[in-house]
């Protein structure tokens, strides 16, 4: 079956606006930042409240555990109708939370104005993935969305420096944007219930087809292969300015010029993504990117040369980029409910908050060298189920439209 082969009407999903976008895209983006700002928050930590940066450390793990727990706790029902509710609460608890902790100069609000904050953004997360899953062409929108975060991730980077790192910058920035968009929950789209909506009693009743049962157990493989994928590519960020000193000499200029960098090939990685669509294909470009991002893995831990080594983790960074759009996408196309892609990011977190230690504890042990065969062996074998995975996702979101009307023929995505 071809993967641009298409029906006129897509199971109920619904088309991608501008007021759509600004609420689901600003709602992810929200939710999200905190574990984008992890570094920036734990300056602000040990300057503004005078934490060591093992407390400081151990403090932001425990908000972005609290954010994946309540990421996956509220996922069921953001995909069942309770995406409002659940963005709202999120939202509101996000901006109190860290408004606490970036104006009450008090170390026991803080602390548990930071946790606090982290357990609203993974309301936020969820519901904004959940109704990521109810706009049509999953992997244009994934494309966006990515494109989206890292925009206003890079923009907000810029400006915390610009205001000076401390709690009111780190910290009350995301408290407003959490209140900005607040205001955008109602724009969210709803569940869709193609053929209208189905009663308590027909779901409770309907028996689960053997078609139903691959879905979710794709889902569930597709949740367990992105903890792991989520560990083996963070476990190499958490120690690449590390292993790019004492492997390849670079210095501090070198490694934030690979920040930037990393940043702007984000930036185009999702941005092509977006403009393709579903023209590629989804699972072709997935695995080439995990092949590609495995390889990469593999030559970072073996590169001595800075310029090299610059090089090798710019491109990891943009490939990295591609896979995390499209594993997003599949989770989106197997379920248009939300099921799949409200609890995703969540999983992500899990295994991006083991990143650290696992990553530093492997290096330690064994070297940068066996770190990088580790991360890339970890790649390979998870390549294999996330492309079946994939391959069943478009059987599904094939299979999940209505058969074309008499007088209009299935036609292809131009």
């Amino acid at each position: 079956m071809s993967e641009n082969t298409v029906a006129r009407e897509d199971s109920g999903r619904v088309p991608l606006t501008a007021t759509r976008a600004l609420s689901v895209f600003g709602i992810s983006v929200v939710g999200f930042m905190t574990a984008n700002l992890v570094p920036v928050m734990i300056v602000a930590l040990t300057g503004g409240l005078g934490l060591s940066v093992t407390a400081a450390g151990t403090l932001m793990t425990a908000s972005l555990l609290a954010c994946a727990a309540s990421c996956l706790a509220t996922s069921r029902w953001t995909a069942r109708g309770g995406r409002y509710v659940v963005a709202r609460a999120g939202l509101a608890l996000t901006a109190l939370g860290f408004g606490a902790a970036a104006f009450v100069p008090s170390a026991p609000v803080v602390v548990a104005g930071v946790v606090l904050g982290g357990l609203g953004a993974g309301g936020a997360v969820s519901a904004g993935g959940a109704a990521l899953g109810a706009l049509r062409h999953p992997d244009r929108v994934s494309g966006i969305s990515g494109f989206t975060n890292r925009a206003i991730v890079s923009v907000v980077l810029f400006v915390i420096p610009v205001l000076g790192v401390g709690m009111g910058s780190a910290f009350g920035l995301i408290a407003g944007l959490a209140l900005a968009a607040l205001l955008t929950t109602g724009w969210l789209p709803d569940r869709p219930a193609p053929g209208g909506p189905p009663t308590p009693e027909a779901i409770s009743t309907a028996p689960a087809t053997p078609s139903s049962r691959r879905t979710s157990i794709a889902g569930v493989g597709l949740l367990a292969c992105f903890a792991l994928w989520a560990l083996s590519e963070d476990s190499l960020w958490a120690v690449a300015a590390t292993m790019g000193a004492e492997q390849a000499g670079l210095d501090e200029t070198g490694m934030g010029l690979v920040l930037s960098l990393s940043t702007l090939g984000g930036l185009v990685a999702s941005a092509l993504v977006g403009l393709a669509g579903p023209r590629l294909g989804r699972t072709v470009p997935l695995a080439a990117a995990l092949v590609a991002g495995g390889l990469l893995k593999l030559l970072a831990g073996t590169v001595t040369d800075p310029g090299w080594y610059m090089a090798v983790v710019i491109a990891w960074n943009t490939i990295y980029m591609l896979a995390f759009i499209y594993i997003v996408a599949v989770a989106a196309a197997l379920d248009a409910s939300g099921k799949w892609s409200a609890p995703v990011l969540g999983v992500y977190l899990v295994g991006s908050s083991f990143a650290p230690v696992f990553g530093t504890s492997v290096s330690a042990a064994a070297g940068y060298t066996a770190l990088g065969a580790v991360l890339a062996g970890m790649t390979f074998v998870l390549l294999v189920p996330l492309v079946l995975i994939s391959r069943h996702s478009v059987r599904a979101e094939a299979a999940a439209r209505p058969a074309p009307q008499a007088g209009f023929p299935q036609e292809a995505i131009v």
